[in-house]
This record gives structure tokens, sequence and C-alpha cells, in this order.
């Protein structure tokens, strides 16, 4: 029997769901969620609609050893919630530094998940981060408000490009000091 190994990245209790490594056999709901316009335009780098193979990729990326980016998967079967409620990952920036971003499945929009999740990440500090940042899409004040409400404090005006839009989107940025 072949065991999938995940490579060292911890386990984080997050109240109703667990946070938790990404696996192998995530790949048919990710791509299910990440397949919806809604999720893919309200992301910087999933493309819409969605290639062939690009969640596998995507998961092998945040499985290998020389990853730049630790990815959690919103976990809420022990509350018979579902396997994957959404996504939260942490990018190492320089000088202890780290970016957030995170999705949740329009399943499961408006209860909290984002949140809980980012509270739970913030408070673990899994990479020992002084300073967390983040950015959203001006027209996406939910995730704005999530930031705020895990005390975040707004920073600035800026833009990115999205793939999924296929054009520079205005952002807000934020920043949350850890120390």
């Amino acid at each position: 029997m072949k065991y999938d190994t995940i490579t060292a990245q911890p386990v984080i209790e997050a109240g109703r769901f667990i946070l938790r490594p990404l696996r192998k056999s995530d790949a048919g709901l990710l791509e299910m969620y990440t397949s919806d316009r809604r999720v893919a335009e309200a992301t910087r780098s999933i493309p819409h609609p969605l290639p062939p193979g690009a969640t596998e990729a995507f998961i092998t990326r945040a499985r290998a050893n020389d990853r730049v980016e630790d990815v959690w998967v919103m976990d809420g079967t022990a509350q018979g919630l579902g396997d994957v409620l959404g996504v939260i990952a942490l990018k190492r920036m320089e000088r202890e530094q780290s970016e957030v971003a995170y999705w949740v499945a329009p399943a499961f929009w408006n209860a909290g998940f984002a949140s809980e999740a980012l509270r739970a990440l913030v408070l673990a500090n899994p990479l020992r981060d002084r300073t967390l940042f983040a950015e959203v899409f001006q027209d996406n004040a939910v995730s704005a408000r999530v930031l705020s409400n895990c005390g975040f404090a707004y920073l600035g005006d800026a833009e990115t490009y999205s793939v999924a839009r296929g054009a520079r989107v205005p952002t807000w940025t934020y920043l949350r000091k850890l120390d």
C-alpha cells in the first residue's frame, strides 16, 4: 500500500474545522470549486476556465519540499461539514513576513469560515512571521471585512493582475503585525 505523505506542515485547529495540508485526494473538490467563475475571479492566480491538469499541478507545488507557499485546506469532516470548505495559504516573503490568501467554496459563503480560518492561522503563526500582508480586490468588500475583523489594518490602494479576469484589478492592501 502506498501512503499519501505530506511534507512537514502543521494541522491547525480552527473551531468548526481543521486546517490541514493538501492531499492528492482533494483534487476533485478543489477542481470543482476553482472551476466556478466566482471563485476564480476573486483571486489573482486561478484561471477561468480552469485548464486540464491545473489542480494537480497546484497540489504538487503545494506539497513540494522546496515550496514557497504553505497551503491548508479548511476540512470540516469531523463536524460533518465536508472535506474541502476552502483554502488558506501563506506565501513566504523576506524578513519574517508572509502574504496570506484564501478562498471559500460558494456553498459555504456567509458562514464565517474565512474569518475562522484566518484567526486560527494568525494565532498559530506556523511560519513564525512578524508581519502578515494581504490584498483583496476592491469589489470584494466581504474579504476586506474578514481582514479587518481579524485585526488587519488597511495599508493602501494598489492594483494587481487577475488571470481569470484577464485584467489589472484595483486592490486594497492590509497588514497585521504579529510581534
